[in-house]
């Protein structure tokens, strides 16, 4: 059933907290009812910006790499049904003031029949493109997949034809939340197969890329250097900041555009 504009109202106000419930995910009990309510089946995908992307010199123009946008274009383009919302849910709480507030999610599938007409709009598949390309030049970073999140707050089902892509900023709710999740269910947020984020020889330490930019806090200072770990979902946003030039974005994987197509897929269906 879909959310009545009171409750949405009400998870605004709530939002701030999200740290603090994020903290509980690693108690035992605690961990397991939210795994089970909020996270079961989620499989969420971080997509970086193209033009993050090194392109190898033998590659004459970026128009003929297969870039990560096209993830997002293959299922708009596959998609009978796409909504976008009228804000962001994550923004909109946090009153954000460096990013556009109604840059909101833009979701796939037969399940956003059922959302609240009062929070956004069904749009053609040409208006869903442009919203994308708008949000990715505003410097927003795309997640795509499955997100439980999504059904629970707007109402809507089965989670399987709700395709969510999202488009976010330091406000948004898994970025300030990933950090501090339960291990178990923070290795739902994936980072796209082949992608490889580096710090090369230009590093002067001069710390930039650790003030708030990672999304899941992977980026550390060591003796003066930045360091990147393993908790990396290679959104780029770190190569993006970065005064230096010190931080190279690749693809080790030549089929990692038909990979994440065929990974999501099979949970999600939006035709």
């Amino acid at each position: 059933m879909a959310r009545p504009l009171w409750f949405v109202k009400l998870i605004k106000k709530a939002f701030p907290s999200i740290t603090f419930l994020a903290k509980l995910t690693n108690f035992p009990l605690f961990g397991k009812i939210f795994e089970f309510s909020l996270f079961r089946g989620d499989q969420i995908y971080y997509l970086p910006r193209d033009k993050t992307i090194s392109i190898e010199k033998t590659i004459e123009c970026h128009e003929e790499y297969v870039l990560p946008s096209q993830v997002l274009e293959y299922f708009v383009k596959k998609a009978k049904y796409h909504w976008i919302m009228d804000f962001c849910l994550c923004r909109s709480s946090m009153k954000c003031e460096d990013y556009p507030i109604n840059y909101g999610c833009l979701f796939l599938g037969e399940a956003t029949l059922g959302i609240n007409p009062r929070l956004g709009k069904r749009v053609s598949k040409e208006e869903a493109l442009k919203h994308l390309e708008e949000c990715r030049e505003a410097g927003l970073i795309h997640l795509i997949g499955r997100n439980k999140l999504d059904t629970q707050w707007l109402g809507v089902g089965p989670g399987n034809k709700l395709m969510t892509i999202c488009n976010c900023c330091p406000c948004c709710c898994l970025w300030r939340v990933s950090p501090i999740l339960n291990s178990r269910i923070g290795t739902n947020i994936k980072k796209m197969s082949g992608v490889n984020v580096k710090v090369n020889d230009k590093c002067i330490g001069c710390g930039t890329c650790t003030n708030g930019t990672c999304f899941v806090d992977a980026i550390r200072m060591v003796q003066d250097r930045a360091v990147i770990s393993s908790e990396c979902r290679g959104c780029g946003r770190c190569v993006s900041v970065c005064p230096q030039g010190a931080i190279d974005l690749t693809i080790e994987d030549k089929d990692y555009v038909k990979k994440a197509i065929n990974t999501i897929s099979t949970i999600v269906d939006v035709t």
